[in-house]
């Protein structure tokens, strides 16, 4: 007699890839998709197929979460130092023989035209986070300064591009990485103290440094009139000055409850400049005002506390440290891209996470958003 045997569902045999995914992550990001497609709909179904783009990218980036969400935490620890000495020397390359596009040289083409600075957002937590986790329980200062080198090295390639938004971004998921770790505040209070004061400096002697003919040292003549346009929009109101006004204006006419879906003026008669990409906050406030405002940033908070939580709970030293690094990274574009379009923090093309269009961008959140779903399985299946 011929035994019988029941093939499992399709459902059955895919319930196992799903196990240990973070419901509250999940609901987070999913909130966030939501409102995105919804502001991109409205500022982006008459620029050409950016709504229509915007939701393939957040398939690919899904598609991605959801790749990287099945790698264990150990393995992604073996891509740390190849991912890291690639992108670093992709970063040489660009400096040698990189495409120059308005001014920034910050592209390479190897077969594809590639941005090689988007991947050490990725790689430089990663790095770090390697390198402290094999350095653990035997932590020495040096081990901290070797690991201000590691990140200094791509910091100054990505702003010799220049390119002064990615460079934060980075910068920011090396410094998390490096606090996470235990980093003296004897050592983080001294530059804190040094940045305000210099912020203070530059707001009080404003009219004498970004007088006529005044050349900053460091900085490049843009970044220099980005500092003095933030400082005072209106030195030129139709120029470089254009961006901020329009955005706060966009921002102040929003009211308490907006305009309402579709019916943002600024946005829709063009006042606003970007508005799919770097300046889609100012759209979005302007239809959903302040209580929109509200819940896009409670959401963002949200993401960003079930992050740590994540990373506070995690099983090792790296994925500690590495899901920390990458929780920030969605601080930091949230906060600078909010900051920017505001008019409190000069601008700089940082996008906002899962509302503003770009493909790169998109697929670096989804990475990110994976390596934190992996690290929450891998806390799960300890437990168990």
């Amino acid at each position: 007699m011929a035994a019988v045997f029941d093939k499992p569902s399709l459902f059955k045999r895919a319930a196992p890839l799903f196990e240990g995914f973070d419901g509250p992550l999940a609901f987070a990001v999913f909130l966030l998709v939501c409102a995105g497609l919804l502001i991109m709909y409205s500022s982006g179904y008459d620029h050409g197929t950016r709504f229509v783009d915007h939701g393939r990218n957040m398939l690919i980036a899904g598609a991605i979460m959801f790749v990287v969400a099945q790698i264990p935490p150990q393995r992604l620890m073996t891509f740390a130092v190849p991912l890291y000495t690639v992108g670093v020397m992709l970063l040489i390359a660009v400096a040698i023989f990189g495409i120059t596009k308005k001014g920034a040289r910050r592209w390479l083409n190897v077969g594809v035209v590639v941005q090689p600075s988007e991947i050490l957002k990725i790689a430089m937590p990663l790095m770090l986070a390697w390198w402290f986790q094999k350095r653990e329980g035997q932590l020495r200062p040096l081990d901290f300064l070797v690991a201000g080198v590691l990140l200094v090295v791509p910091v100054g390639l990505i702003m010799r591009q220049p390119d002064l938004g990615t460079s934060l971004l980075v910068l920011a998921a090396g410094l998390a990485v490096i606090f996470f770790a235990g980093l003296s505040w004897k050592l983080i209070a001294p530059p804190v103290m040094i940045g305000l004061l210099g912020i203070f400096l530059i707001v009080w002697f404003e009219p004498q440094l970004c007088a006529d003919g005044m050349r900053w040292p460091v900085l490049h003549d843009y970044q220099q009139q980005r500092i003095c346009t933030l400082l005072d929009p209106s030195r030129d109101p139709l120029g470089k000055g254009f961006h901020i006004i329009q955005g706060m204006i966009a921002i102040g006419s929003g009211g308490v409850l907006g305009k309402g879906f579709m019916a943002g003026t600024q946005t829709h008669l063009e006042f606003i400049p970007e508005r799919t990409t770097d300046f889609i906050f100012a759209a979005f406030s302007e239809e959903f005002g302040l209580v929109g405002n509200l819940l896009l940033i409670a959401s963002f908070i949200f993401l960003v506390l079930r992050g740590l939580a994540i990373a506070m709970e995690a099983p090792t030293l790296f994925s500690r440290l590495l899901a920390g690094a990458v929780t920030m990274i969605f601080f930091t574009y949230a906060f600078v891209n909010m900051g920017m379009v505001s008019g409190i923090l000069p601008v700089v093309g940082v996008p906002l996470p899962f509302i503003s269009y770009g493909g790169t961008a998109m697929v670096t959140l989804g990475l990110a958003v994976g390596i934190l779903m992996s690290i929450a399985k891998a806390k799960r299946l300890v437990q168990s």
